[in-house]
């Protein structure tokens, strides 16, 4: 029988084109959808080479992208060519006129403005990722930095940084976890820059600032930064004061900063490494070529652990990478086409054996994870879940009435679990930047988004990162084994039994621009339809319920199933986030009928 089974979702996996995993064993199977990112899963075409290792002619030119970066000057009046910062900061090429030394000059000089007229004047720390366009970008940043007469903290070892690294040095420097807490006000603040596109394509770069608090900054400075770095761009970006000698690291007000020791030392107060190492759990950790490839070694070696890094090369063309679905480089680690090699890995042999027990990658600045067992990579929304389950199970220090905070787009699974623990629900809008008041407050013990990015409290019950750290929610998987017996993805056999499987997708449909404008303004009284697949309606919600902010478009839900339609800032296109416990074919129906409620919301 499971031969058959086996046989069959090779075939059903083919058909889907990759977007439906199917995970089967002697006593049942369920279907799990990857959102990644890139549109209708039953239109878009999967690349013929998705999931195969890159070829030459699928690598950057590093010269030309960074002569580009040099040599191409952006133009302001030109929408495509502003700094514009998202949900995770600037991102852009400098080949497409979008992430430029021009850029990053203003971007940097707006910073030191903004953070001036904040009573931020402490200490800068600054990280970069492995991504071609980081390490000029950096250098650029610092030369202003340094000439306004900021004390700049650069890594020690002149080398890359995670995400989650800078937001604990930002915290620690601040006084979080002391027994005063973190200072909010006063002077001598620190505050970070992250040179990184996260796990865009090797041809991007990407700029974000961190504020006080840790995590990623609110829209409101993001909109203060970004216009007056565009207001620079205008009338002369070339005027902003730098300091342009050979010997810029050596400069007074660069200071170096091992954030790699201060982090990896830390960690036995958030993971309990002490049962991993005991139980012997072995670990392969694939840092798919990003910033916590250093990282993963010095926490082998310094906890005594079986992990070996499956992957130690760092190369700006990512030539080891596996191609996506679209036949791009992506490190997206929650991707099962990014993920190839290490799924391959992990394939069982005849014996049934793995060679460890758990494995796990990374994004270029780590600040997402992807878990992968001898059951395949599992999917995001259902980590998280089991995640959840298991911290509130093991964490007996943290606060009787700490909430979950999970983004309105994340799987209703999550919703049953923290139902069963008897945990407040904190559902936000899209942004990591959320859940960082009630991290910093200890009322909040764990956020994550569906895009495989979440952070959690320490052991005691304090802050420990208020941006997404992929690391321990690798390290965590560790843990949950060593501690339970039983894998992440045997976990989440046990949730399905529990509370039912689900069917998630993410499909993309045609908007205008009018139209996108208009979504992400609609009200409520907008939708006028009473039943969705078959079920009734039992919410219409343009504000989180968990903060009351303003989702930017649209979520309905039903008994057993949702979806959630948001403007993309990018292509003419929303986005329709749907799932269903009812089964594949009712979230196809939930889908169908979410374009036709959207449609008639937005002709109202």
């Amino acid at each position: 029988m499971f031969s058959l089974l086996a046989y069959a979702g090779k075939w059903f996996r083919l058909i889907l084109s990759g977007f439906v995993e199917v995970y089967t064993d002697t006593y049942f199977k369920f279907v799990e959808f990857y959102d990644k990112s890139c549109g209708n899963w039953e239109d878009s075409v999967m690349h013929e080479r998705a999931g195969t290792v890159a070829k030459p002619e699928d690598l950057i030119n590093v010269e030309e992208l960074l002569n580009a970066y040099y040599d191409l000057e952006p133009d302001v009046n030109i929408p495509d060519q502003r700094v514009v910062f998202g949900t995770s900061g600037h991102r852009g090429s400098s080949l497409d006129y979008a992430f430029n030394e021009a850029h990053i000059v203003a971007t940097t000089a707006a910073i030191v403005e903004y953070r001036a007229s904040q009573g931020f004047d402490g200490p800068l720390f600054i990280g970069r990722d492995t991504h071609a366009l980081s390490e000029p970008a950096w250098r650029s940043a610092i030369e202003v930095l340094v000439a306004a007469g900021v004390d700049v903290y650069v890594d020690s070892r002149n080398s890359y940084t995670p995400t989650p690294a800078v937001s604990h040095a930002i915290l620690k420097a601040n006084g979080a976890g002391t027994p005063t807490g973190m200072r909010l006000s006063g002077s001598g603040l620190a505050d970070g820059i992250v040179v990184t596109p996260s796990h865009n394509p090797p041809r991007d770069g990407g700029f974000k600032y961190n504020p006080p608090h840790g995590g990623p900054a609110d829209s409101d400075a993001t909109s203060i930064i970004a216009a007056r770095a565009n207001e620079i761009l205008a009338s002369g970006w070339s005027q902003v004061p730098r300091y342009k000698g050979a010997d810029l690291l050596d400069q007074p007000k660069v200071h170096r900063y091992d954030f790699r020791t201060n982090y990896v030392k830390d960690l036995i107060n958030i993971i309990d490494m002490d049962a991993i190492r005991n139980a012997g759990v072995r670990i392969g950790a694939d840092p798919l070529g990003g910033a916590s490839v250093d990282y993963w070694a010095a926490i082998g070696e310094h906890y005594g652990l079986d992990l070996t890094v499956v992957n130690p090369k760092v190369d700006p063309t990512w030539r080891f990478m596996t191609l996506d679905w679209d036949g791009k480089i992506r490190m997206d680690c929650s991707s099962p086409n990014a993920m190839a090699s290490l799924r391959k890995l992990m394939t069982p042999d005849a014996s049934g054996k793995t060679p460890y027990d758990v494995a796990h990658g990374n994004d270029a600045d780590s600040d997402r994870h992807g878990i992968v067992t001898a059951d395949g990579l599992l999917n995001p929304n259902h980590y998280l879940a089991v995640a959840i389950e298991y911290l509130f199970h093991h964490r007996p220090k943290w606060r009787s009435d700490c909430a979950v905070g999970k983004t309105l787009v994340s799987s209703a699974l999550i919703d049953r679990v923290v139902a069963d623990l008897g945990r407040e629900l904190v559902e936000v809008p899209v942004g990591f930047k959320y859940f960082v008041p009630g991290l910093v407050a200890g009322t909040v013990g764990f956020g994550g988004e569906e895009s495989a990015g979440a952070s959690f409290l320490r052991k005691d019950g304090t802050v420990w990162t208020t941006d997404k750290d992929g690391i321990i929610l690798c390290l965590l998987a560790a843990e949950m084994i060593a501690v339970t017996g039983k894998t992440p993805s045997q976990l989440h056999r046990e949730q399905v039994e529990r509370y039912g499987a689900s069917a998630y997708a993410r499909i993309d449909n045609a908007a205008s621009k009018e139209e996108k404008a208009k979504l992400a303004k609609l009200s409520a009284a907008d939708v006028t339809a009473t039943e969705l697949a078959g079920e009734e309606i039992t919410a219409r919600l343009v504000e989180a319920p968990g903060n009351g902010a303003a989702i930017g478009g649209l979520k309905v839900c039903t008994q057993n199933a949702w979806f959630a339609a948001r403007p993309s800032g990018t292509e003419d296109v929303y986005k329709i986030y749907a799932e269903s416990f009812l089964g594949a074919e009712h979230l196809k129906l939930v889908q169908e009928q979410a374009k036709v409620v959207v449609s008639d919301a937005l002709n109202a």
